[in-house]
């Protein structure tokens, strides 16, 4: 064999030793980083995979004076690489979105301690105001108000409603709370504290998604719900943990992996926040982990990193017309306190129970391309006696008012409708005893 081959395989042999070397310090990062559970931005973690790269080394150029530095090399590439991780490239104090040029932002600290952005949107006519105030809580769990639901809001004010929507506590103009109070127990009290300082009796309220969540719990709750006249439900998550565990079907297609990938910057592709929101997801950093402060998780993440997720609220006929839901300056997303309440959410016990017991007239809207479990939404209608109808919203993804075609005005119609105690412009579909064949059929 050519002397050459020979060097040119030893070359190669050692090289895959380095790397390999890399790829083990790293692993040994990320698995200090989940020991540690970050603290320090993760540079406890940096030092333990550091120092037992340098053992290493200096182990195996304990008997190679002459090439003694030569293992310290994978050492040196570990250890920039991983550094890239400890090192934020956001601000760490919350940077909160600026003042939006057509409502006024009020602040309210409310009695739980928790501080929210409110927005008030008087009836557009005082001459046709419906006597109850309306109150909207938004999906998230803990995301700003979209500049997409803001429109549909103003079209309520239009039709004479008195609306009210607050960010829940840590989203959008929200201060943020503590890692450890944020809860779906603590969104329900939240909720209770608004209608009181509110101060205007009884209200009418609109929960979509997430918000569906804190209003389904908010109507077992007979404390909660003697402060609300009517309630809609609009495509609810799991309102409890054995809800939760129900894995089930969706609706009709969505355009989740048909939509063009949604552009602009993402934290995601950043190493720091892609090992730290990647780990939380998976379960193996908690959310007020020390490797990134909520303030500057925050800040990082962006509406790019939402994805397929965004998608995935819109019918696979709509793909490629998905609107922009709203403007980079005005989105704000908190993925650890999310992923807090979502965590509160599965551990919480049965509702149905308490549920039952419900008295608060209802209403469940169900979207026929919904990205939500069925049995999710069904739940709710099976559960709850004071659900006095659904309304199917065929051509629809998850986010219902999505200003596409006529779509706003069918979702108000519905909504207005309820409110009023006029006949409903859809059938009352399913009803309870259509469950089984809702579920079976695969709608």
């Amino acid at each position: 064999m050519p002397t050459s081959v020979i060097r040119l395989a030893r070359f190669a042999g050692r090289l895959l030793l380095a790397l390999a070397a890399v790829a083990a310090l790293v692993v040994v990062f990320l698995a200090s980083i989940v020991v540690t559970d970050g603290a320090g931005s993760g540079i406890a973690a940096w030092l333990a995979a550091v120092g037992v790269g340098s053992l290493a080394a200096l182990w195996r150029g304990r008997r190679r004076r002459a090439s003694r530095l030569l293992p310290f090399l994978p050492v040196v590439v570990a250890a920039a690489l991983t550094a890239s991780v400890c090192i934020p490239t956001a601000p760490t104090a919350r940077r909160y979105p600026p003042a939006l040029p057509f409502v006024a932002t009020q602040h309210w600290r409310l009695p739980t301690g928790s501080q929210v952005a409110v927005y008030h949107y008087p009836p557009a006519k005082p001459g046709t105001r419906h006597p109850v105030p309306f109150v909207y809580l938004n999906g998230g769990p803990v995301r700003g108000i979209s500049l997409l639901d803001h429109r549909f809001l103003q079209l309520l004010a239009h039709q004479g409603y008195d609306v009210y929507a607050y960010e829940p506590a840590g989203a959008g103009r929200s201060d943020l709370l503590p890692m450890g109070q944020y809860s779906i127990s603590r969104s329900v009290r939240d909720l209770a504290a608004f209608v009181d300082r509110l101060g205007k009796g009884r209200v009418d309220i609109l929960g979509f998604s997430s918000g569906g969540v804190v209003l389904t719990r908010a109507l077992a709750d007979p404390h909660v719900a003697a402060r609300l006249h009517r309630a809609v439900i609009a495509e609810p998550g799991p309102m409890d943990g054995p809800t939760a565990q129900i894995t089930g079907h969706q609706g009709q297609p969505s355009a989740r992996g048909l939509a063009p990938t949604m552009t602009g910057p993402r934290s995601t592709r950043v190493p720091r926040y892609a090992v730290a929101f990647g780990l939380m997801r998976l379960g193996l950093l908690t959310p007020d982990t020390g490797l990134v402060g909520q303030a500057e998780g925050d800040n990082a993440f962006t509406a790019a990193d939402l994805g397929s997720d965004t998608a995935s609220a819109y019918c696979a006929r709509d793909a490629h017309r998905i609107p922009t839901e709203d403007a980079a300056r005005n989105f704000s997303f908190s993925p650890a306190a999310s992923l807090r309440i979502q965590q509160t959410v599965k551990d919480a016990p049965s509702l149905a129970p308490q549920l039952r017991r419900s008295r608060t007239p209802a209403m469940l809207m169900i979207a026929e391309c919904s990205s939500q479990v069925r049995q999710w939404e069904t739940a709710v209608l099976a559960n709850d006696p004071a659900v006095q109808r659904t309304q199917f919203m065929p051509g629809v993804g998850h986010h219902i008012w999505n200003g596409l075609d006529d779509n706003n005005d069918r979702a108000a119609a519905v909504i207005t409708a309820f409110l009023q105690g006029k006949p409903a412009p859809l059938p009352n579909h399913p009803s309870r005893d259509e469950i089984p064949a809702f579920l079976r059929d695969h709608r």
